[in-house]
Parts: C-alpha cells; sequence; structure tokens
C-alpha cells in the first residue's frame, strides 16, 4: 500500500500518516460561514482537501473514507441580512428569514464548488442542527470544571488545559500580550473564550440552562466533529488563518470534554490566497467570488488547475496569466486526447507526487510529462487523481471549429511579408483572431493558435 505522508501542523513535521482504522479513514475540514458567495481564497482548502479526499479514497477504497465538512449558519452576518429583510417588511419570522438566507447561500456554494470539480463530502452538518450535542457538550465541560457560567454566558477556562497553544506554538501569556481578546467584566481570566452567549428577542436563540441564547463558534465545529467522527479521528484541515484561535479553542475543549480521546491525530493547514501578488482586498480592487470569475469566461476546471499548481503550504497567487496558461494547456491536452479511454490506474509518479505532502506541482508536473510522451490514456486516468479532465467539465473546452487553416493562412502570410516587409495583411488577420478570443503565438518554429477566454468561432467567419 502506498505510505502517505502529511505535514503535521501541531508537530511541524512531515509524518508517515497511520490511520486509527484503515476501514473508516476520518477526516473534518472546516467549512464556510454561509452568509454570501464564496470568495477565491474561500476555494483553496475546498480544492486541497478534495484532493486529499481523492487521494485517501485511492489509496484505502471509496466505501473506506468519510469526510465532514460543516456549514456554519449561526453568525451575526446571517441574522443582520435575516434582520435587514425583516426591517424592508418581509412577514416571516426572523428564523424562518435566516433559514432562507442561509438555504440560498448554500445552494450557490454548492453550485459554485461543484463547477471547480469538487466532490460532495460524505456529511455537511449545519450548526444549527446540533445544538442539543453544542448544549451537552458545554454541561460536560462545566461539571468538569473547564468553564463556568456568568451573566448569561458560559465561557472555558482556557488555563485550565495545560496543552492551550501547543498547535500555535505560544503561550496563554504571550497570547494575551499579542492577540486583541474580548475584554468582559465577568471573564475570569483574559483569554477565557465563549461557549454559549445570551440572545434578545432580535436574535436567533436557543433555549438552555443558562437561558435563551446561541452557541460560540468553537463549539460549534468540536460538537459536530465528535457526533459524526467520535472521540478520535484522522485528520483536522482548514485554511492557516483558522489554526488561532479557532482550531486552538478546538483542541482545547475536545480533549477537555473527551478525554479519552486524541481529537485529531494530523492537523493540515493551507496558505492564504494573493491575486495578482497583493493580498486580496475590497479596497484593492482585487476582491472576487467564485461565481464572479465564472461569469467572467473562467472555466471552473481552469481555476482548479490554477489553484492546484501551487502547493498547499505555500501562498497561492492567481493571476490572468496564470490562467491563460492554464486553460491553453487544458484545451491541449483535451483535444490530443479526445476519444481516448481513461486509465483505470493513474501513473505512479502522480500517485508518489500526492503521496508526498499533497504535492499538487509536482503531480501537474508528472501529467505535463505525459502529455509529451503523447500517453494520453495514462494523462487521463491520472488527471482524474486530481479533479480534472473529467469529460463531463470539458464542454468548455469543445471546439467546433478547426483552427489549423487559419493558422497555415497566417504563416504564409507571415512568410510572405518577411520578403516584402509588408506585414498589413498579417497585422489584420492577427487582428481579427484576437478579437475572436484566439491567442496567436508566434515563434521561430511557427505560429500557434489557441482559443482563449471568450472565444467566439462565430467571429472567425470570412478569414479564410
Amino acid at each position: 500500500m502506498v505510505t502517505i505522508r502529511l505535514t503535521n501542523s501541531k508537530t511541524r513535521t512531515k509524518e508517515d500518516f497511520v490511520p486509527i482504522d484503515p476501514a473508516n479513514v476520518r477526516m473534518y475540514v472546516c467549512g464556510p460561514t454561509v452568509y454570501d458567495r464564496a470568495h477565491l481564497g474561500n476555494a483553496r482548502p475546498v480544492l486541497v482537501f478534495d484532493t486529499l479526499y481523492r487521494l485517501l479514497r485511492h489509496v484505502y477504497g471509496a466505501d473506506h473514507v468519510t469526510y465532514v465538512r460543516n456549514f456554519t449558519d449561526v453568525d451575526d452576518k446571517i441574522n443582520a441580512e435575516a434582520q435587514r429583510r425583516k426591517a424592508a417588511g418581509r412577514p416571516e419570522s426572523l428564523e424562518a428569514l435566516i433559514r432562507e438566507r442561509t438555504e440560498e447561500t448554500i445552494a450557490w456554494y454548492h453550485a459554485d464548488m461543484d463547477a471547480l470539480g469538487a466532490l460532495r463530502p460524505d456529511h455537511e452538518p449545519r450548526a444549527t442542527e446540533y445544538i442539543g450535542a453544542m448544549i451537552a457538550m458545554i454541561e460536560g465541560l462545566i461539571a468538569k470544571g473547564h468553564a463556568y457560567a456568568a451573566n448569561g454566558h458560559v465561557l472555558f477556562r482556557v488555563r485550565s488545559y495545560k496543552g492551550y497553544g501547543a498547535l500555535s506554538g505560544r503561550s496563554v501569556d504571550d497570547m494575551i500580550a499579542g492577540a486583541r481578546v474580548e475584554v468582559a467584566p465577568f471573564k475570569e481570566d483574559p483569554m477565557d473564550f465563549v461557549l454559549w452567549k445570551p440572545s434578545d428577542a432580535d436574535l436567533p436563540g436557543w433555549d438552555s440552562p443558562w437561558g435563551r441564547g446561541r452557541p460560540g463558534w468553537h463549539i460549534e465545529c468540536s460538537a459536530m466533529s465528535h457526533e459524526l467522527l467520535g472521540d478520535s479521528f484522522d485528520i483536522h484541515g482548514g485554511g492557516l488563518d483558522l489554526q488561532f484561535p479557532h482550531h486552538e479553542n478546538e483542541i482545547a475543549q475536545s480533549a477537555c470534554a473527551h478525554e479519552h480521546g486524541t481529537f485529531a491525530r494530523y492537523w493540515m493547514h493551507n496558505e492564504m490566497l494573493q491575486v495578482e501578488g497583493k493580498k486580496m482586498s475590497k479596497s484593492l480592487g482585487n476582491f472576487f467570488t467564485v461565481r464572479d470569475l465564472l461569469d467572467q469566461g473562467y472555466p471552473g476546471e481552469v481555476i482548479r488547475f490554477v489553484m492546484l499548481s501551487t502547493h498547499y503550504r505555500s501562498p497561492m497567487d492567481w493571476t490572468a496569466e496564470k490562467a491563460r496558461q492554464a486553460e491553453a494547456t487544458l484545451r491541449k491536452w483535451r483535444a490530443a486526447s479526445s476519444g481516448a479511454v481513461a486509465a483505470t490506474e493513474p501513473l505512479p509518479a502522480v500517485v508518489e507526487a500526492l503521496a508526498d505532502d499533497l504535492n499538487t506541482a509536482a503531480a501537474i508536473a508528472a501529467l505535463h510529462a505525459a502529455a509529451a510522451s503523447g500517453d494520453w490514456v495514462a494523462l487521463k486516468g491520472s488527471a482524474a487523481l486530481l479533479g480534472l479532465m473529467a469529460d463531463d467539465q470539458g464542454d468548455w473546452a469543445v471546439l467546433s471549429v478547426d483552427l489549423s487553416p487559419y493558422a497555415e493562412k497566417f504563416a504564409t502570410l507571415r512568410a510572405a511579408a518577411m520578403v516584402s516587409k509588408d506585414f498589413s495583411q498579417v497585422d489584420a488577420l492577427k487582428s481579427a483572431l484576437i478579437a475572436a478570443g484566439v491567442e496567436v503565438r508566434m515563434s521561430k518554429a511557427g505560429v500557434d493558435l489557441v482559443p482563449g477566454p471568450g472565444f467566439d468561432a462565430a467571429k472567425l467567419e470570412g478569414l479564410l
């Protein structure tokens, strides 16, 4: 069996992955807070852990992997949107309007991630469906002295868990000095965090031993992962921005609530995303949702290819040039492999690359090597392990016209112009091709015509 090696954020070393139970490999990944469209940065952990999910299924069998990714549907931004709709005259209850907002946002999320070729997890729990489990977990923490009730809140005693800070590598005192912590007079310690908070009449709430209220963010993932995966499971993943405080707090409350378990044995964090070398920001005008890019004509498969071209532990820089190159590559591969039946087993080089700490960049390099050798059967079978080259996602790459006659005409005109020094016809044809969405690449070897974003075959009429 293939040995998978993963970088464990908690130990800061690359380790052999040894599942607790090879017949049931379990993975939990923190999912989105469903108040709006998923932005491009939200897509990165989806694609990283989707690829890991595919690898685990390949190695251990599709029926022996359980993947859980949650939806956080209790959130101040969701509440604010529901309150806005209520103020605009909607007659439904606040809870109904919250449900309406989260339903439409989850539908958007599914549509966008499906477009990127991401498999649906085995379970997609919603926080609102596990309130009872959260309350029970909080009661257990209070009974053990790890939490306390105060002013309608319940807070976790951070200093009651000696291992706090191991994931992020900081002591509690260092965190207090360097972090913005919520100051409240009822806190025993500045670092104590909320497990339960009160809700007034204008906010959603559930009855609890501490009054009507709602859960804190961190307890949600601990309760849902425990209910679906047990005291101990194999992998917990998410973006690096969640390492502290979210994942640190998850570990503390889960370890204290379920002392006989290990919670997650391997922690994996993907690095953040940039756009054209800069942090994605609305103020910089480089903020994109996944839907924005899809609507601009970027195929989901191209977005996926660009994302996976960078190792998950390195910052990923989205650029228009990378997208252009990815689209050209995928069009070329799809055209050349048309009609080829995918190999039933991926190339060893692709599996080995992914097994080496999910090295997707090396796996894509192996695909390039297969393409260079003309092994299209192996290419298609291997690309599937990365969620690429699927037949049902290739409509965008299907051409209704053969560009070779246009390339031949361009080469003929160019050869004549090299003698006459009159390039007007060459320039006119080049401009017409570009207007049709064709990328014209000239070299000493000749001319290569590649359909680009927005390719429109109808605009080629009359050019021959």
